[in-house]
């Protein structure tokens, strides 16, 4: 079934959501409040369900609001965008690329590969979402980001899942401590010291308590963080050593941090590229996805 509605009704909808008031969004878009209403109105049907909650003093998102809104803001900017890259010359076309990336990936890895493809395609706007795996799952199953940079998704039934690389996690800790002296460094001899892990609710916790437990190993998990940057803060100041994804260290030489190999047993996450099965990309996300998987892949 096709859903019959138009650009103004997408974007009266976006307004309301954002500016909480009908007067103001009809004053954005030079329409009578009247007008505007029959817009929501013709939106909603179409949808079949409310999507703004009216109350005396303001007006909110339905949860069918809530879901519609990521879907709706990303629609509008990519049109948008394509009616802005249409005005210039052949040459000088661009869009916009939406992604979702863990953050590990977006802090070291990805700004070298846009980097590259920005010699190549400079009129393309990128819109990055730095989110947690589940988060960054989400927002790829919404429709909110065109595809997903995670190691998540691999079993999700309607999102397709594109292996890239074995991402292992290696030892963080300062070039004084004991164990910066060893080249390899097995799980147990982590013991004695006190660690920097993530909090109990990330991906890359569950994944490597999975694993040791497996192994029947227990370590001295003595300090949560919620993001992994602040681990490695943690380290350089001397309060602990920190087990993370290589990807998610510093990469090159440190004057500080040092990065050594864990093994016995080897515990790594496959990065991935995750997609909506079915959906199609834009030209310019179809050009990114291209260099990013090959500059990847080879390494």
């Amino acid at each position: 079934m096709s859903i019959n509605c138009e650009i103004l009704d997408l974007r009266a909808f976006l307004l309301v959501s954002e500016t909480r008031s009908f007067h103001r969004a009809a004053e954005t878009l030079h329409l009578s409040q009247p007008a505007l209403s029959r817009r929501i109105q013709k939106l909603e049907q179409s949808v079949g369900a409310p999507l703004l909650e009216r109350t005396t003093r303001s007006v909110v998102p339905t949860a069918v609001g809530q879901d519609l809104l990521p879907l709706v803001r990303r629609m509008l900017e990519e049109f948008d965008g394509s009616l802005f890259s249409l005005r210039g010359s052949d040459e000088h076309r661009g869009g916009q690329v939406t992604i979702a990336c863990l953050p590990t990936a977006a802090f070291y890895f990805l700004p070298r590969v846009i980097a590259r493809f920005h010699e190549d395609q400079p009129h393309v706007r990128f819109r990055i979402l730095d989110l947690p795996a589940t988060e960054g799952l989400q927002a790829v199953e919404r429709g909110e980001v065109e595809f997903g940079i995670n190691f998540m998704g691999s079993s999700h039934p309607e999102l397709a899942f594109d292996a890239l690389l074995e991402d292992p996690f290696v030892l963080a800790c300062r070039r004084d401590h004991p164990l910066a002296r060893k080249r390899r460094i097995h799980w147990s001899d982590l013991a004695p010291y006190p660690l920097i892990t993530v909090h109990r609710t990330s991906g890359n916790r569950t994944l490597l308590e999975g694993a040791l437990a497996r192994e029947n190993l227990r370590l001295n998990w003595f300090y949560e963080v919620t993001h992994l940057s602040t681990s490695l803060g943690l380290v350089e100041a001397g309060v602990g050593i920190s087990v993370l994804p290589r990807m998610a260290t510093p990469q090159g030489e440190h004057p500080i941090l040092v990065t050594r190999p864990l093994g016995h047993p080897e515990v790594s996450r496959t990065i991935g590229v995750v997609r909506r099965r079915g959906a199609q990309l834009s030209p310019a996300a179809e050009r990114f996805l291209d260099l990013l998987q090959h500059a990847w892949r080879d390494g």
